[in-house]
């Protein structure tokens, strides 16, 4: 814990990332391939909290703001961490026949966003917000400048006409996902086409499962200085097991 707050208080964590992927790219883990932009939901703990208070939160007060004359409840409230709400859409059996319902499921916290280059699998640009911030606006904050590739691949909340636009005019090219038209079924050669950019944006999930599986990644922290740290040593911790393994293939048997 006193190694996390002393890189918040340094506000290090950027430059730590920064530094371990240099090494990476000393080592000829070069950025190339492409990326791969997606987003998950890192939890925290529930807030219990009054109508007012809420909507003192979502004012932008601080805690110290709402609760002047409790410090020492103000100190454990977090004022960044935000609701959203998942969806998991239903699919469909091996018959064909869709059995359940779509289900929205709240949830409350803070977001990793990523970018991971497709060649090493390695995470190359991060930046952590709320729960509740649209993945589609943190593209551009994500996407590595030193990747040798130029396709970008990601879901279709990255989708809009802002970002289709960025993305042409910095020399990229996108693989995102296509929506599915309002009131019109998916034409067979988009649903080709997302399925073909569905195998590849299949390895981001693998990296949160690893973080959130086996690093256990959880915000137990207040506010989203610590999370970024929280958040920023996992990415780290990441890149630093997909070293040793890479680093593993390639050493003499």
């Amino acid at each position: 814990w006193l190694f996390r707050e002393q890189l918040v208080q340094a506000r290090a964590i950027n430059n730590l990332f920064a530094r371990f992927d240099k090494h990476l790219s000393r080592s000829g883990y070069l950025a190339k391939g492409g990326q791969i932009v997606d987003a998950t939901l890192i939890a925290a703990p529930k807030q219990r909290n009054n109508d007012g208070e809420r909507a003192a939160i979502k004012a932008g007060k601080t805690a110290d703001e709402i609760w002047p004359d409790q410090p020492a409840k103000a100190a454990q409230k977090d004022t960044d961490a935000r609701w959203t709400v998942k969806f998991s859409k239903a699919r469909p059996d091996a018959d064909g026949m869709v059995r359940q319902r779509d289900i929205a499921i709240p949830a409350f916290g803070y977001k990793n966003h990523a970018s991971i280059d497709r060649h090493g699998g390695f995470i190359r640009g991060w930046t952590v917000t709320s729960a509740s911030a649209h993945d589609g606006a943190q593209l551009r904050n994500v996407l590595n400048r030193e990747n040798t590739g130029s396709i970008v691949w990601a879901d279709t909340a990255y989708r809009s006409k802002a970002n289709e636009a960025w993305l042409e005019k910095n020399g990229y090219v996108s693989d995102i996902h296509q929506k599915k038209p309002k009131g019109k079924p998916m034409s067979e050669a988009t649903s080709r086409a997302n399925g073909r950019r569905s195998k590849v944006r299949t390895f981001v999930e693998h990296v949160f499962a690893r973080q959130k599986a086996q690093m256990r990644l959880f915000i137990r922290t207040i506010g989203i200085e610590r999370a970024r740290v929280k958040i920023g040593v996992a990415n780290i911790a990441y890149n630093l097991t997909r070293y040793v393994w890479h680093e593993g293939r390639s050493a003499p048997a």
